[in-house]
Order: structure tokens, then C-alpha cells, then sequence
């Protein structure tokens, strides 16, 4: 296989450990809170990301390379957009269903491809445009019951799992710029190397945000650490099989291909939280998987 082509396993095997590690997240708000179970990504992850790298330097042999001050504005840039992603995410699907949620924030791989124009000045082709169109439209679909009263309808839970994919965007596109910036080393060095900045940030600001406004939350992931070192470890995982993507594509396009994580959410709704997917839902979903496809076909 290419080498550049490695994103593609590497993609489905994040899609598959993020997918778990929500599910396992999912179940730690009820106990220790939203920030308290946001903080356990990374809190339980920055350990297992050390790990992965005193691995790949013993396999590789190389040597670390020297983080420069481009490198430090992209990962914070990431770092935090990362954490205010998952706190919205989490806080959603306590609202809506866990497969919906997911969907949801899937709309991100479109909104990659806004701030990629706005910020990095893309192109915007109209193929770009009719994927935005239908993935958008899969999102309205599954966002407004017709018959809901108006009374009844919750706009916070859409608006909060929207504005995790845009949130998820920006750290995708944070993080890729970070790996890009390291002067030297091979793809698997730059990820991991990353993944241990990343997740070292991620660690000292919620546990000082924790320590200082809510030590219960703190606390409580402390205590819970049984379920709190799965969802670290699983966290951890998806994170360096991401960051490999990363380093090897467009972050458009590794968010693009991570839409099967839809399906896999779908499949855990079913059968571990027993929550039922309504037709309307079910077709929203299969909007927002051609609008991605579409945008995946545009950038190929």
C-alpha cells in the first residue's frame, strides 16, 4: 500500500475507538458531570500518549523534534477547541439520543471545508457547495419534528451538537497545523509527538479549571477511575489514529471518511442505551452521508 494511503485504516480504526470512548463518556455525565467527564479524555489519556511515544522512539529511533513558536499557536488553538468541542457534545447527548448527537456533529466535515476558505482561503466549487447543501438539509431533516408542538421542539441540544462539529473542526484543522510545523521527523513521530503536547494541554487547563471552580467534578473523576481509565485509554487511541491521519492528508478529508462513525453510533443507540432511531432521523443521517460523500469526491 502507499504510504500516503495509510490514512484510511488509520481513520477507521479512530472512528472506531472514538465511538466507544463516547459511549463511555455518555455514562460519566450521569455520575460526575459534563467537565467532570470531559476532563477524563484527557486527564486518563495524556498517560497511555506518553506510552505511545516512548514506543514509537524505541521502534524508530528518532529523535524528538523541537516544537517552534507556530507549532505552540496551532496546538493551543486545537487544545481548546477540542475541549469546548467535547464538553458540547457531551452535554447534548444527554438532551438527544447518542446516534442523532453523533450525526449531528457530523456536519463537520462541511464546516471544515467554510473555515478552510475563510481561513486558509480554499476554493469553495459548487461541488463543495451542493455537499454543503445536502449535508445541511440531512440536518434540518433530523433537527425539527413535523409534528412536534412549537411549544415542545428543543433547538439547544441541535445548536450544541452543531456547534461541537464546528468546535471538532477547528481542533482538526489546530492539530494538522501543528504536526505540519515540526521542523523534522517522520509522520509517525510528528503525530505522536503532538498527541503528547496536545493532551498535556488539554490535562493542565481542565484539571486548574476543575481544581478552582468545581473540585467535586475533580474529585469524582478521581474516584470513578475504573471507567475513567477506559475512556482515557480509548480516548488516547482514537486521538493518535487521528493525528496519523493528520500527518498524512487534508484534515477535510479524514474528518470526511470518519462519517462511518454515524453508522457505528447508530449501532450502539440500538443495542446499548436501547434508543430507538425514527425513519426521519434515520434519512436525515443518510443526507448528511451523501453530503460528506459529496464533499470527499469534490477534494479527490
Amino acid at each position: 500500500m502507499d504510504l500516503t494511503q495509510l490514512w484510511i485504516p488509520a481513520t477507521l480504526a479512530a472512528a472506531a475507538a472514538q465511538t466507544a470512548r463516547n459511549a463511555t463518556q455518555r455514562t460519566l455525565t450521569q455520575t460526575i458531570g459534563t467537565v467532570g467527564a470531559t476532563q477524563v479524555r484527557f486527564l486518563y489519556g495524556f498517560p497511555f500518549s506518553l506510552l505511545f511515544l516512548m514506543g514509537v522512539l524505541s521502534v524508530t529511533g528518532e529523535q524528538l523534534p523541537a516544537p517552534q513558536a507556530s507549532f505552540a499557536a496551532y496546538l493551543i488553538l486545537g487544545a481548546v477547541a477540542q475541549i469546548l468541542a467535547t464538553a458540547l457534545m457531551l452535554a447534548a447527548m444527554r438532551e438527544r439520543s447518542f446516534s442523532v448527537v453523533t450525526a449531528l456533529i457530523k456536519t463537520e466535515p462541511v464546516q471544515t471545508a467554510i473555515f478552510g476558505l475563510a481561513l486558509l482561503g480554499d476554493p469553495l466549487t459548487l461541488p463543495l457547495l451542493a455537499a454543503i447543501v445536502v449535508a445541511t438539509a440531512g440536518v434540518v431533516l433530523m433537527s425539527v419534528n413535523p409534528g412536534a408542538k412549537a411549544s415542545t421542539l428543543s433547538a439547544g441540544p441541535v445548536v450544541m451538537g452543531i456547534g461541537a462539529g464546528a468546535l471538532f473542526a477547528l481542533a482538526a484543522i489546530g492539530f494538522r497545523g501543528a504536526i505540519l510545523e515540526l521542523p523534522s521527523g517522520s509522520f509517525l513521530i510528528r503525530a505522536t509527538t503532538t498527541l503528547v503536547w496536545g493532551l498535556g494541554v488539554q490535562t493542565l487547563i481542565l484539571v486548574l479549571w476543575l481544581a478552582m471552580f468545581d473540585r467535586a467534578a475533580l474529585w469524582g473523576s478521581l474516584k470513578a477511575w475504573r471507567p475513567s481509565l477506559g475512556a482515557g485509554f480509548l480516548g488516547a487511541l482514537a486521538s493518535q489514529f487521528w493525528f496519523i491521519g493528520f500527518s498524512l492528508t487534508s484534515a477535510a478529508n479524514v474528518r470526511t471518511l470518519a462519517l462511518v462513525e454515524v453508522l457505528m453510533a447508530q449501532a450502539i443507540s440500538r443495542r446499548l442505551f436501547r434508543q430507538e432511531t425514527s425513519a426521519r432521523e434515520l434519512l436525515g443521517m443518510g443526507l448528511i452521508i451523501v453530503g460528506v460523500v459529496l464533499l470527499l469526491v469534490a477534494q479527490t
